[in-house]
């Protein structure tokens, strides 16, 4: 399956007093990937929620392998693990600059109706977007 990288800086305002990014902002840096990994399809999440789709989070794991600091260049690697359904499940890779992994890591999302707050299906010109971005 098709996937995408995103590079940033580590921020201060993301580490503690030993420079070490804070466990909690690893959920961030994968949302980044993850409305890049969109946006490159071909939709913006915005646009999503102006059709009235949401995306919540309903399941979210983390391994981490290695820390990040503070200034370091990371990477985020986000996959799409499937064809999506009422869910949209990722794997992630977060890399420093040495190409050492830091996280690995995969998010499940489900469709909600942002009127009913029920799960609906994947969007028909979201699955056909994805399916045109595979066969490139």
């Amino acid at each position: 399956m098709y996937f995408n990288k995103i590079s940033f800086r580590v921020r201060y305002a993301e580490t503690d007093q030993m420079g070490v990014v804070y466990h909690g902002n690893y959920a961030q840096y994968l949302e980044m990937g993850r409305v890049e990994w969109l946006r490159d399809t071909g939709i913006s999440y915005k646009k999503m929620e102006e059709n009235g789709i949401m995306l919540p989070v309903v399941s979210l794991l983390l391994n981490y392998r290695k820390s990040a600091f503070y200034d370091e260049l990371i990477s985020v690697e986000t996959r799409l693990k499937k064809t999506p359904s009422v869910k949209i499940e990722f794997d992630y890779k977060i890399y420093n600059e040495q190409q050492e992994i830091l996280v690995e890591a995969s998010t499940v999302l489900a469709f909600m109706d942002m009127k009913t707050k029920r799960p609906i299906r994947c969007p028909k010109y979201l699955l056909e977007l994805i399916e045109k971005r595979e066969k490139k």
